[in-house]
């Protein structure tokens, strides 16, 4: 028996969102340069023309953009918190963990695991700080608009932070998959469904 815990609309934002912020980090290490360094331009030479690279850049920086301010606005006018870190998530993830690593019984959990409301609100925190931070950078490009040399140095360089973590936090997403229990989910990021037995051991709260 399966259980619907995914929407289509869900699994569209969801890997519409992973693309393009892989398209992003590719893009935006290719404008560093690094193309020709490590080779890349001998299969691929128009990677090495920073005029190339950057409107693929602003084509996934749309997308990413979009469906980042999408998921929130529509989950909020949804009133749909499930996601939504609440008090005393952090304690829980630990006992979570812990009854992973000895077999012992997890406490309950609803929709969503504790830890995986608190990975949500890392991806937003971050996602938030490459969207202000990819903005403002585009900004300075259009005529009139001047940003002093101090202020251009940090917006790179939290840019860059946010790359970076955004790239922390993806290995730990996958991370996560190194517990057998948690690859029941997996499922249903492409079809929609999980195995009933698993949302009635792992999410109770949800499933009653």
């Amino acid at each position: 028996m399966k259980v619907y815990r995914q929407t289509l609309r869900n699994r569209l934002v969801h890997w519409g969102i992973a693309f393009s912020c892989f398209g992003l980090i590719v893009t935006g290490i290719l404008q560093m340069p690094v193309a020709k360094r490590y080779g890349v331009t001998a299969v691929f030479p128009s990677t090495a023309d920073f005029f190339t690279t950057l409107p693929w850049h602003y084509a996934f920086a749309i997308i990413f953009t979009f469906l980042c301010v999408f998921h929130l606005a529509v989950n909020a006018f949804e009133g749909s918190y499930d996601i939504v870190p609440q008090k005393g998530d952090f304690s829980k993830s630990i006992q979570i963990v812990k009854a992973l690593l000895t077999g012992q019984d997890e406490p309950a959990s609803g929709k969503y695991l504790p830890e995986q409301r608190l990975a949500w609100a890392g991806f937003v925190l971050t996602f938030a700080l490459l969207i202000v931070t990819g903005l403002l950078k585009t900004l300075k490009n259009f005529a009139g608009i001047e940003f002093p040399d101090p202020m251009l140095f940090w917006l790179a360089q939290l840019h860059n932070l946010g790359m970076v973590l955004t790239v922390l936090l993806f290995l730990g997403h996958m991370a996560a998959f190194l517990f057998k229990a948690n690859r029941f989910l997996l499922p249903a990021m492409f079809s929609g469904y999980v195995d009933a037995d698993y949302a009635r051991r792992r999410h109770s709260l949800w499933f009653d």
